[in-house]
């Protein structure tokens, strides 16, 4: 790493959300130096706004002290290993993802930002975790330095956590919009304005920042009604029917009652 007085110098590859919002934050940071962006098709109208190199082979990566690869997790192990460079500190932003997949030619680490990402949807990174894990003490501290200067919501977490973490936010996060989605798509077959359920959707997620899930689940299954479920059912069919019948189960069983 170069001295505390100097700017840490990366590059990043990939053309994707998180790559883009990477470099929203790295860009124009007095801290940190963008070398090059990497992607293996053209880069989206997105990152035209970046002034700074831009390839798509990835054998035309130069060294910096850090390599971030902000890919598919499918196709991490396969860029590490093409890296044209070794005994560099190489990181991937993956939750779901082990350490161990990139190659050992380089020294290894993971950058890992939970977050929700869109290109078009502005991120305010201060409130944004960003996990990070490394093999080497020395590469942790120039991981947790890169973390800071973008938030102070930082924290080390190893490869099974991150697992944990990823699984969590899934279930959390995309479960939650898909559930989401399905209530709209109901509202809209049967004319029913969707704009009427937002206040109950902004309360929902209201209450669970002051109040523990447990204690804030509401509705037929936590109250043990039959007969409303029943109801509802009838009106369901297909996979619908399904979800709803699943996860009315779960919340009778963690509430004590009998599963239908």
């Amino acid at each position: 790493m170069k001295g505390n007085s100097q700017k840490l110098s990366l590059s990043i590859v990939g053309g994707g959300n998180v790559a883009f919002h990477l470099m929203n934050i790295f860009y124009n940071n007095d801290k940190i130096e963008v070398k090059q962006l990497c992607n293996r098709s053209c880069f989206t109208s997105h990152f035209e706004q970046f002034a700074v190199e831009k390839i798509t082979n990835v054998s035309l990566l130069k060294p910096v002290d850090i390599c971030i690869i902000a890919v598919k997790d499918s196709a991490i192990s396969e860029v590490s290993e093409k890296l044209p460079f070794s005994g560099n500190l190489v990181v991937h932003t993956s939750g779901n993802t082990d350490i161990d997949v990139l190659s050992g030619k380089n020294r290894k680490g993971v950058f890992y930002p939970l977050q929700s990402f869109s290109k078009d949807i502005p991120v305010d990174f201060q409130e944004v975790p960003i996990c990070i894990e490394a093999q080497d003490l020395a590469d942790l501290e120039v991981l947790r330095i890169l973390a800071e200067s973008a938030t102070s919501k930082v924290y080390e977490i190893n490869s099974f956590q991150r697992k944990i973490l990823h699984i969590s936010a899934v279930m959390m996060n995309n479960f939650t919009n898909h559930l989401i989605g399905i209530s709209k798509e109901i509202c809209e077959e049967n004319k029913v304005p969707f704009e009427i359920l937002k206040p109950l959707l902004s309360e929902t997620f209201e209450k669970i920042q002051k109040t523990e899930p447990f204690e804030a689940q509401t509705g037929p299954a936590r109250r043990n009604d039959r007969q409303t479920i029943e109801n509802h059912l009838a009106l369901l069919s297909g996979n619908r029917k399904e979800i709803y019948k699943t996860i009315t189960n779960s919340i009778l069983e963690t509430y004590g009652s009998k599963k239908l």
